[in-house]
């Protein structure tokens, strides 16, 4: 049986005039009836996987802040430093200025306060710790203004504003701390002060994680400035001032406003 082929797309092929009629599809059209298909499942596919990606974003398999986890012995997700983890920018090579205290007391010390850790420690004579005598950076007037700031904050409701130890919780029943004015703090060096504020002494806790290491020793000069205004000597007083509190002095007791 002989076919030939048609001129037109899309129509039927027709034998020759002695055979059976044959109709077939033509060969153009099934091509592109086969290319749709394959679009469009490929269309389908890439819609799909899409989908389970954006899924598998949504829901990755972290914590958290806070969330507990049953992996670890602790049951807390969020993991503590290696060990020895220094953060960018915060070396702390300056043990003097981070602690307070020369020698090697200082780079224990700065070893503690590296892996934030507090530790209350019990005090013994000022004298067998060698604390810093200087402060570490010039002391200005802005200093003064932000250690005052800070000591009214953090320190004033148990010292008192004026550092005699009677602040308002004082007089609630607390604790009472040692005056700033007595002989013994008075010649102490600011490095124990520091220290001090960095891990506690007694019933005071230490406010290292709320003052940061400038901010103590602006504290530690204010704190100077509160000892000298209650026991400064009229030499050192400027003429004016000098005159007014000697004529202050001279009023009898009952007069004096």
């Amino acid at each position: 049986m002989m076919i030939r082929h048609s001129n037109q797309v899309g129509q039927a092929f027709q034998p020759d005039a002695g055979g059976t009629e044959v109709r077939l599809e033509s060969l153009t059209y099934r091509s592109r009836r086969a290319a749709h298909v394959l679009w469009a499942t490929l269309a389908a596919f890439l819609v799909l996987s899409c989908g389970a990606c954006q899924q598998e974003m949504a829901e990755q398999p972290s914590y958290r802040p806070l969330k507990p986890s049953r992996f670890f012995p602790d049951g807390l997700s969020a993991r503590p430093l290696v060990e020895g983890t220094v953060a960018r920018g915060d070396a702390r090579l300056d043990r003097e200025f981070y602690t307070g205290l020369r020698g090697p007391e200082a780079g224990e010390a700065a070893v503690d306060a590296l892996a934030g850790i507090s530790l209350p420690v019990a005090r013994t004579a000022l004298d067998e710790k060698p604390y810093v005598a200087a402060f570490p950076f010039p002391v200005t007037r802005a200093v003064l203004d932000r250690g005052k700031e800070r000591f009214t904050i953090y320190c004033a409701v148990c010292h008192g504003p004026l550092g005699h130890g009677d602040g308002v919780v004082v007089q609630r029943g607390f604790t009472e701390p040692p005056t700033y004015h007595s002989d013994r703090l008075r010649s102490a060096p600011v490095g124990y002060f520091f220290d001090v504020i960095t891990r506690g002494y007694g019933s005071m806790p230490d406010y290292a994680p709320q003052v940061p290491p400038r901010d103590r020793w602006a504290i530690v000069a204010y704190l100077r400035a509160l000892q000298l205004s209650q026991h400064a000597p009229l030499a050192d007083l400027p003429e004016p001032a000098r005159k007014a509190a000697e004529t202050e002095l001279e009023k009898p007791r009952g007069d004096q406003r």
